[in-house]
């Protein structure tokens, strides 16, 4: 979701403290200086994946291989309202290795004037505490003590019967008590460890579900663990489309798109069942007019002008708008698939062999353009408007479907699906519904914004109407 900045530049960096305990959780690592102990401090981009440049960070500066568990934004420890975050993190390395400047203390030997800044000690309590009151959660398996060793020698036994062996070289991406993302390295190709809690539970029984139905597609499953609502999967070989310009590897990701779409038609109910989001027609349907109302009271909230407010007389006639617009998608009659709510650029591998599609906590079922939009909205914000190469990437799509509808059908329902797809990507989030993250001043405007580009779109059909 895109930010929202109200007020005032931030920095590019923050600060994070580190409560980086031992592996029994008895000790925490210090940074000793001239003037006494206080905890090891690191900064890292702002609006990057915290787990990943905290343990980067914590191995180059204090020399210890460590994962992170969860963080805690003590800032009422600190005089400065913009204080530094907490973070609690393990260290998992034999011995406990750690720079010559820092050393391992013992967390019960510590009193309120062992450190510098009494907001350190308090952090150590605090984050201490919390650490022990997930032992004995269930829905909590990344913060227990001993975890990350387990998980490891799980990964050892599943890898076995593929004759791959662990290095022992990892990369964490992401972090939380019900939350995992880290690579392992082998000494062939690497291997992912996903795990995911509420919200996105249902990532763990759709991935597994559509790595069955799919292979080709999506990476292939080595092992699962229901008890942590995690997966194994080996890594899959090419590049992020994100990560390159060639025109023909994003239209090679369109055409694939397509196939995979026109695959899944017959196989729509246990994708349903698996736990896809329900995006189609009739379904959108029954969420126009509840959803305009929250947007409607949304716009009311708005303070600043522009962006541009949309009113309620614009709303109401948008909600006409939407209406026909479903209707026509339906009475063209082009087959419900499966779709992916958040299809960027980073969730595409792409290689000679193939695309592979990755990270499907959205994955949905309805009209299959919806998708594509997402897609195609991507490669505008990567290449810019440029109207030839947008048509080969189009036409990429396209050929597949021609195969099955005619062209005239097609183009009939792109000129609709672009209204379409930002409606379903707001009914599909569910947060429309949830009044307390209403409140939320930064969904608030991205929903805002999504009213404002729905407008636009059913303008845009009007004057093709008017136009053509």
């Amino acid at each position: 979701m895109s930010s929202i900045v109200e007020s005032g530049q931030q920095p590019d960096c923050e600060t994070h403290r580190l409560v980086l305990f031992g592996q029994d959780r008895s000790d925490v690592l210090l940074a000793r200086e001239e003037a006494g102990l206080l905890l090891p401090c690191v900064e890292i981009p702002r609006w990057q994946r915290v787990a990943e440049h905290l343990t980067a960070a914590t191995r180059s500066k204090y020399g210890c291989a460590a994962i992170s568990l969860f963080g805690s934004e003590t800032n009422a420890l600190c005089d400065n309202s913009n204080g530094p975050h907490y973070q609690a993190m393990e260290c998992v390395c034999n011995g406990k290795e750690h720079a010559d400047s820092t050393a391992w203390k013992s967390i019960h030997s510590l009193r309120r004037d062992s450190l510098q800044d009494e907001a350190d000690y308090q952090a150590i309590q605090q984050l201490h505490t919390e650490a022990s009151s997930y032992e004995t959660d269930p829905a909590s398996p990344f913060a227990r003590r001993g975890w990350f060793a387990e998980l490891r020698r799980w990964i050892t036994e599943a890898i076995d019967s593929t004759a791959l062996h662990l290095t022992g070289a990892f990369h964490q991406f992401n972090a939380s008590p019900s939350f995992s993302l880290i690579r392992f390295e082998t000494d062939g190709p690497a291997v992912w460890f996903k795990a995911v809690g509420e919200p996105n539970q249902r990532e763990f029984p759709i991935t597994l579900k559509l790595a069955q139905l799919f292979p080709d597609y999506l990476p292939q499953i080595i092992g699962k663990q229901p008890a942590w609502n995690g997966w194994l999967a080996l890594e899959a070989t090419g590049r992020k489309l994100g990560e390159t310009k060639e025109i023909t590897d994003w239209t090679s990701a369109a055409a694939a798109l397509a196939r995979l779409q026109i695959e899944s038609i017959p196989k729509i109910v246990p994708i349903v069942d698996a736990g896809g989001h329900d995006v189609r027609v009739a379904t959108l349907a029954l969420f126009v007019e509840a959803l305009l109302d929250v947007l409607g009271q949304l716009m009311e909230r708005q303070t600043k002008v522009p962006p541009p407010i949309v009113t309620k007389e614009e709303l109401a006639l948008l909600g006409i708008r939407i209406q026909d617009s479903l209707a026509l998608l339906d009475e063209l009659e082009i087959p419900d698939t499966l779709g992916h709510l958040d299809l960027n650029p980073g969730n595409v591998i792409t290689s000679a062999d193939g695309c592979v599609f990755l990270d499907w906590a959205e994955a949905c079922v309805g009209h299959p353009f919806f998708s594509f939009e997402y897609l195609l909205e991507h490669f505008r914000r990567e290449r810019g408007r440029d109207a030839a190469l947008e048509s080969r990437l189009v036409a990429s799509y396209c050929a597949p479907w021609e195969r099955l509808v005619p062209s005239s059908v097609i183009a009939e329902a792109r000129l609709h699906a672009p209204l379409v797809a930002v409606l379903a990507h707001a009914v599909g989030s569910d947060v429309w519904k949830d009044l307390g993250r209403l409140r939320d001043s930064k969904i608030a405007g991205y929903l805002r914004s999504l009213a404002r580009r729905m407008n636009r779109e059913a303008t845009r059909i009007v004057d093709r109407r008017v136009y053509a």
